[in-house]
């Protein structure tokens, strides 16, 4: 049995067009049913400069954000190409893509025999997977997708509430990964990983959040107290994550080890209480 590319329903071997979506499935669906079929074999190595090592087996497809492969073995073939059958789709992909923070190009890796590839991040941190079933999906910030099985779409998805767009670290727009397939991602420093029961919440920095399920809501609030918010070094607001669903949070984001790296660093608060008040709209990554 085959998933749909697109919408992650099933469909059968010999169908040509999904009965849910109507995205054409002739040839794509044969690719779904390899991946679905045999598991991706992949290791994650290193410490803080880790490195997905997949080995594809034969009919396997695989896609990853262009620049991010480190190496391959020479029978892998690859193809740079966007993604959908009409140039109407592929032009709309090509947009969503760039407003989600990546590329306007994807990256496809295959093999007839068998192959290795390897991926990294573009700084150091650590890297994670999501298994996701046939619909499932996962919100990530920008700039987290690594690779994924080609039977796993990349959208974009908007917060639903506006507070969380204008304060929040990630934006109005975050990444947003359907299954089935798995996913690799990549954030800054350490992961701690939450799995959140029904009605428990989680405050978390804007800029420290790297993924979390669909069925995890996400708002934006405010810290308290002026004094707390303007000098406890933390910004005026933090992220509520409101279960039931998995949360993963960076323990370093881009933003402040380019802080960290600035020449005419002084020391002192990682928000001065200027920077605070200036830095209300601006993301942290």
């Amino acid at each position: 049995m085959a998933f749909c590319t697109n919408c992650g329903n099933q469909v059968s071997d010999a169908a040509r067009f999904c009965p849910n979506c109507g995205q054409t499935v002739n040839g794509a669906g044969t690719l779904a049913a390899v991946a679905s079929s045999v598991p991706l074999d992949y290791t994650i190595q290193g410490d803080n400069l880790q490195v997905v090592r997949v080995r594809l087996k034969p009919g396997q497809e695989i896609y990853a954000e262009a620049g991010k492969m480190v190496y391959k073995t020479a029978n892998v073939q690859w193809e740079t190409r966007m993604t959908g059958n009409s140039l109407g789709q592929k032009i709309w992909g090509a947009l969503k893509r760039t407003m989600s923070g990546e590329s306007l190009f994807m990256t496809y890796f295959r093999t007839t025999g068998e192959g290795e590839v390897g991926f990294a991040g573009n700084y150091p941190g650590r890297v994670d997977t999501f298994q996701l079933a046939p619909g499932q999906s996962v919100l990530a910030q920008r700039d987290t997708f690594i690779m994924a099985e080609t039977t796993v779409t990349l959208s974009v998805a908007l917060v639903k509430k506006i507070g969380a767009g204008i304060f929040g670290g990630e934006g109005f727009i975050l990444q947003k990964l359907t299954g089935p397939g798995t996913v690799f991602i990549h954030g800054g420093g350490d992961f701690i990983n939450f799995d959140l029961k029904p009605g428990e919440s989680l405050q978390v920095d804007t800029g420290c959040i790297v993924a979390f399920d669909e069925s995890v809501s996400y708002d934006i609030q405010f810290v308290g107290g002026i004094k707390t918010a303007i000098f406890g070094g933390e910004g005026l607001f933090l992220a509520t994550l409101t279960g039931p669903g998995r949360v993963i949070v960076q323990s370093m984001t881009l933003e402040k080890l380019r802080r960290e790296l600035m020449p005419a660093k002084t020391g002192g608060d990682e928000r001065s209480p200027l920077g605070s008040l200036g830095g209300i709209f601006r993301s942290e990554d």
